[in-house]
């Protein structure tokens, strides 16, 4: 059971606010879902669910890393990152080189198909959101943003806490 800020899990009634942090985390996973079923038929999404645009799009924001790296970063199980590296580097989107900070830990580097790729699957994300977007309001959209990160870190750090 998740422990809240008291130690304890509440039984009480939630308020208002309670409530809406709920319902937006739910419209946030069934978003993501969603999002998923979209990317598997375009490409974005292995068939069995990994994250190959997640995954490219990592390596080119954050530059070359480690399987165990990129499996914290999310965080997954590093044999799940580690599965769609082998997968990736197999089609030659990635590849692992060698890593000065440790001799078996191998660095996972985009190769320029992998940008390619990442590059099309991003315009075509791009695509997509320019859909969306129409009749959006820019402010609400920025409101809606933040509000997420905010959550966001307040997992980030529920998670540092535990250790996990």
């Amino acid at each position: 059971m998740i422990k809240t800020s008291s130690g304890t899990s509440r039984r009480r009634r939630p308020s208002a606010e309670t409530r809406a942090v709920f319902d937006l985390l739910l419209a946030i996973v069934s978003t993501a879902h969603k999002l998923r079923a979209v990317g598997q038929r375009n490409g974005s999404v292995t068939a069995w669910g990994g994250g190959l645009w997640g995954l490219l799009h990592s390596l080119e924001t954050g530059g070359p890393q480690t399987v165990p790296q990129l499996a914290r970063a999310r965080p997954v199980a590093r044999q799940h990152i580690q599965k769609l590296a082998d997968e990736m580097a197999a089609e030659g989107l990635v590849a692992f080189v060698e890593n000065p900070a440790h001799k078996r830990s191998r660095l996972l580097e985009v190769t320029p198909q992998g940008e390619a790729v990442y590059l099309e699957i991003t315009n075509e994300l791009m695509a997509l959101c320019g859909d969306f977007s129409a009749g959006q309001d820019l402010h609400d959209l920025e409101l809606s943003i933040s509000t997420i990160n905010d959550l966001k870190d307040n997992l980030s750090a529920l998670l540092d806490d535990e250790n996990i």
